[in-house]
């Protein structure tokens, strides 16, 4: 095979970002006592997520800043407590965040794919996540042994899906752009992403979604194990 190089995504591709976030979320949700303004953790979770998704919508596209959006997901769910401030999002924020790091819930498939993968290519992480939770992440999940290095928009200075954070990856990893190969979970960021920026693209989609755009993918598979009979 000609690729030489493998960039992942983390959350959702790699990390079970939506179990380990939505247990996060329900321990929130109990310690803070939010029964007391939500009728159920569900409803609870259905106020939240859809308004995080948005802001990540929009921090992606540089609409915001970090900043905005860490204080904005969770300033929306304290609303109904009628709290307003920043300072107590913000230590909402921090005190969620503290507990992603410490679950450990991957997508089914991750370490027998790792494994297989490890002696043939040189792996790297390229995360539009934070950098004070990616790393613990990757350590308490025991992915940190797999990958050489952890590339993240912080240190871009811009986010996936843009061209320049995909060159500032390639530069980094003294990468040839015919020799990587760019797999994750989202259309846009990782996909769309890789193909604007000249690289081929494995779209890990379970959930059997229609290409969202003109173009089909380099490969696309349903499981993490279906990659081992491409590369």
């Amino acid at each position: 095979m000609r690729y030489k190089n493998l960039f992942f995504d983390f959350d959702d591709t790699l990390w079970d970002t939506q179990s380990n976030n939505k247990e996060c979320l329900e321990e929130v949700y109990t310690d803070y006592h939010f029964d007391r303004y939500y009728a159920s953790f569900e409803a609870f979770y259905n106020y939240y997520m859809p308004h995080n998704l948005n802001l990540w919508a929009q921090y992606r596209n540089h609409r915001i800043d970090r900043q905005t959006l860490i204080v904005e997901r969770f300033r929306h769910v304290l609303l109904p407590a009628g709290i307003t401030d920043a300072e107590s999002a913000l230590k909402l924020n921090s005190d969620f965040l503290k507990r992603t790091t410490r679950k450990t819930v991957l997508i089914p498939g991750t370490l027998q794919l790792l494994e297989y993968l490890r002696p043939s290519y040189k792996m790297h992480i390229l995360s539009n996540g934070f950098r004070e939770v990616q790393l613990k992440k990757l350590e308490h999940s025991g992915l940190s042994p797999f990958f050489r290095g952890l590339i993240l928009s912080e240190d871009a200075g811009i986010q996936k899906p843009h061209k320049a954070i995909f060159n500032f990856a390639l530069k980094n990893t003294n990468s040839r752009r015919s020799e990587t190969l760019m797999i994750g979970d989202c259309w846009e960021s990782d996909i769309a992403g890789a193909r604007c920026s000249g690289i081929a693209q494995l779209w890990f989609n379970p959930r059997n979604l229609p290409p969202a755009e003109g173009f089909m993918p380099t490969y696309t598979v349903r499981s993490l194990t279906d990659i081992m009979d491409i590369l």
